[in-house]
């Protein structure tokens, strides 16, 4: 069973416009197609024209629902973000790096930006897990600061709401699931812990530190004599870093075969900036997603 497959049905019918920045990219234009028969999305793509054409045509892409504006790729970035900034909704990374992207979100000509941390959650089905699992921050911020991870758990806990989980289980991820002054992660996540029981971080129960096996598995937990509402049940996972965050997702999709819907959150827009070496149903996940959050 797809427990991630329920996102495209809440979002059809949503007809939201999203700019794709790079449109020469066959995946991403084959998640369009899937998104359009939905009625999900109304795409604008920004690129090569040719190229994308040729593209459109391989997949099954009909272009007579979707707006193409001719670029480079070089400057397809730029003029996506103008769009989105102008009259759209979603923005979704096609074949540009991510860096360049993000760059030019990030200046404050296109007023895209909120003064919240933007950082990014992806939602798993983990064939062997019992539930959905959210895991923030494995593509954008690359060692979070204690501020940044308060707005990470607020962020993630957005997400989770709109998915039916009225008050999730937050677990603080770190090596160890004890504080260690040696382990700068653990003491945040204790501080994270204790701002939750003092009413400070709101409608979610936050935990931590745990090591891994303790937040997903009430096994390990009990073998440690771990006594907590989130061991072995969390619905979000709150990673250290960037490379511990990132290593876990590629993880879970290619050891672990799970499927994942990710967005970027903290822009005046979601963004749909999944990689390269996503599927096109992951893509598909994705922007229902962030057509949901919209």
């Amino acid at each position: 069973m797809d427990r991630l497959a329920f996102l495209v049905e809440r979002a059809r019918g949503l007809r939201k416009k999203i700019v794709v920045a790079g449109s020469n990219d066959d995946v991403v234009l084959s998640a369009l197609k899937m998104a359009l028969e939905h009625s999900i999305v109304e795409p604008v793509l920004v690129g090569p024209e040719v190229e994308t054409k040729a593209l459109a045509e391989r997949v099954g892409l009909d272009l007579s629902r979707c707006e193409l504006i001719d670029c480079q790729k070089d400057q397809s970035a730029r003029v996506a973000v103008e769009v989105v900034s102008e009259r759209g909704e979603l923005l979704m990374k096609g074949s540009v790096k991510t860096g360049d992207l993000m760059k030019v979100v990030l200046e404050d000509q296109y007023n895209l930006k909120t003064g919240s941390t933007i950082t990014m959650v992806s939602v798993f089905d983990v064939p062997t897990y019992h539930k959905l699992l959210a895991i923030s921050d494995a593509g954008m911020i690359i060692a979070p600061t204690l501020e940044q991870k308060i707005d990470m758990i607020n962020v993630s806990v957005k997400v989770v709401k709109k998915l039916g989980i009225e008050k999730p289980k937050v677990a603080i991820v770190g090596a160890i699931e004890v504080p260690n002054v040696k382990m700068p992660a653990t003491l945040d996540a204790a501080v994270l812990s204790k701002m939750s029981d003092r009413g400070q971080i709101k409608d979610c129960i936050v935990d931590g530190p745990f090591a891994l096996d303790n937040a997903i598995s009430k096994e390990a937990a009990e073998h440690k004599k771990i006594e907590s509402p989130v061991a072995g049940d969390a619905d979000i996972l709150i990673m250290p870093d960037i490379e511990a965050g990132n290593v876990l997702y590629k993880a879970l999709v290619f050891f672990a075969n799970a499927t994942v819907a990710s967005v970027i959150l903290g822009a005046r827009i979601p963004i749909v900036l999944t990689s390269r070496a996503d599927s096109d149903r992951t893509k598909l996940y994705s922007i229902a997603l962030a057509a949901i959050l919209c």
